[in-house]
C-alpha cells in the first residue's frame, strides 16, 4: 500500500485514469461490434453507417492515448476491405 502522500495520490489517480481508459475501450469495442454485426447481415448500407460512426470513436481512442495509431488504422483499413467487399 502506498506510504506517502505522494504515492497515495499517484494510486488515486492511477485508479482514476484506469476507469476512464477502461470505459473508452468499452466504448470502441461496442463501436466495433455494430460493424461486425452489420457485416455479418450482409448489409452494406448499414455496415457503411457503423463504420462511418466508429472511425472517428477509434480515432479519438488514438489522441486518448488508448490505442496506438497503426492498430487503429490496421483497424479501420481491414473493416473498410470488409465492408467494401460485401458491395
Amino acid at each position: 500500500m502506498a506510504n506517502t502522500p505522494q504515492a497515495r495520490k499517484r494510486a488515486r489517480q492511477n485508479q482514476k485514469r484506469y476507469d476512464i481508459n477502461r470505459a473508452r475501450r468499452s466504448r470502441i469495442r461496442t463501436f466495433l461490434r455494430k460493424v461486425e454485426e452489420a457485416i455479418a447481415s450482409g448489409d452494406q448500407a448499414a455496415a457503411a453507417t457503423a463504420l462511418r460512426a466508429a472511425q472517428p470513436e477509434i480515432m479519438r481512442g488514438v489522441t486518448k492515448g488508448v490505442m496506438h495509431k497503426n492498430t487503429a488504422a490496421r483497424k479501420i483499413s481491414r473493416l473498410a476491405k470488409r465492408v467494401k467487399a460485401l458491395g
